[in-house]
């Protein structure tokens, strides 16, 4: 059990004082993949886990069956300025497990009491990555690395996988590809893509559910411009590699690596796998700036990724922002995104069994 870090208790705060005091609960993890000193979370109250009555649903439920991720691009900042309106969309959605992907190394504690908190900060602005679930459905283990080794983090944060009772959660935040062959461009990202693909291939008793800030759009209905993205540049510059050219997330080699992985880890995108259709309104899971040239420039490169054994059992993957003018996306540049499973049969939960 010493591979599951301790979760955070932390009560519920007022945004001001958690803002104030978000780095007294937390060290961001090193180059290395190390902590300088393991995060200490507060003692849990006596009456802690019987404070939030757990739901007539949640008590009904064997395995969490809503997820939302959220790449929340600067945590600090919507906790001062966008959490009243997050606070309500959570409350409303009522999401059993939370994957965060974030920046600037924030965040201490979610505002639900009802949730725990897992997390892997970034030692810098970028990354870093969170797990929030729901008491009533604790991980058996989780890892913050994808070698699953104790007190191990991956380098920037970058990882958390969590295994439950029926199936695994990955919430990764990968590194974007960008604009030239250099060892934090596209070396970076190709190694990313590497290791995912090994993961993935990795027999398993129990199917995968992969999401997070995945960095690619896969096909062209996954971008609002396709011509657009395949011809940007910085500065002028053009790739060697004709591959290699246009927006980093929509570079052809990008995109062929990742339809190698889901070929290969016989995964399913949820949404596409329900919405066949382009979407221009609510298809799309990250927004340019409002100003400049790429306002109305939209991508989806936020995922749910189930293996291919639990694809009957999606009943929804939905975009949550929509419009050019951000409506949803809380202040960030992503929207949150969700899925929803439906329970699992008898039949299939003998059919797991043999498989195992």
């Amino acid at each position: 059990m010493d591979a599951v870090a301790s979760p955070s208790s932390l009560p519920s705060l007022e945004m001001e004082a958690v803002a104030g005091r978000l780095q007294r609960y937390f060290q961001p993890v090193g180059k290395d993949g190390s902590t300088a000193k393991k995060p200490t979370p507060s003692p849990l109250k006596k009456d802690d886990n019987n404070d939030d009555k757990t739901s007539g649903e949640d008590s009904t439920k064997k395995e969490p069956l809503k997820f939302l991720t959220w790449n929340a691009n600067s945590f600090l900042l919507r906790v001062k300025n966008d959490f009243p309106d997050f606070s309500n969309f959570i409350s409303a959605f009522d999401p059993d497990i939370i994957a965060i992907q974030i920046m600037m190394r924030a965040l201490s504690s979610p505002p639900f009491r009802n949730y725990r908190v897992w997390w892997s900060l970034s030692d810098s602005k970028y990354a870093g990555t969170a797990l929030i679930v729901k008491k009533c459905f604790q991980p058996k283990t989780v890892f913050f690395n994808l070698d699953k080794k104790a007190s191990k983090h991956e380098t920037d944060g970058r990882v958390i996988l969590a295994e439950f009772e029926t199936f695994r959660f990955l919430n990764t935040y990968a590194p974007n590809n960008g604009w030239k062959e250099e060892e934090n461009s596209f070396q970076r990202r190709r190694k990313w893509d590497k290791r995912m693909l090994e993961f993935v291939i990795q027999p398993s008793d129990k199917p995968l559910i992969w999401c997070g800030d995945l960095n690619v759009s896969h096909e062209e209905i996954d971008v609002s411009h396709p011509e657009f993205f395949s011809a940007a540049k910085l500065n002028g510059y053009v790739p060697p590699n004709k591959e290699d050219c246009g927006q980093p997330g929509f570079t052809l080699s990008e995109r062929k690596r990742f339809a190698n992985i889901l070929k290969e880890g016989k995964l399913i995108d949820a949404y596409r796998f329900l919405h066949k259709e382009k979407d221009m309104e609510c298809g799309f899971s990250w927004s340019g700036h409002p100003i400049g040239k790429y306002r109305g420039k939209r991508m989806r490169i936020d995922y749910f990724l189930v293996a291919e054994k639990l694809k009957d059992r999606i009943l929804e993957c939905k975009m949550h922002g929509q419009g050019i003018e951000l409506q949803g996306f809380y202040g960030s540049d992503h929207c949150p995104v969700s899925l929803v499973l439906s329970e699992a049969s008898p039949t299939n939960s003998r059919e797991s069994e043999i498989s195992t």
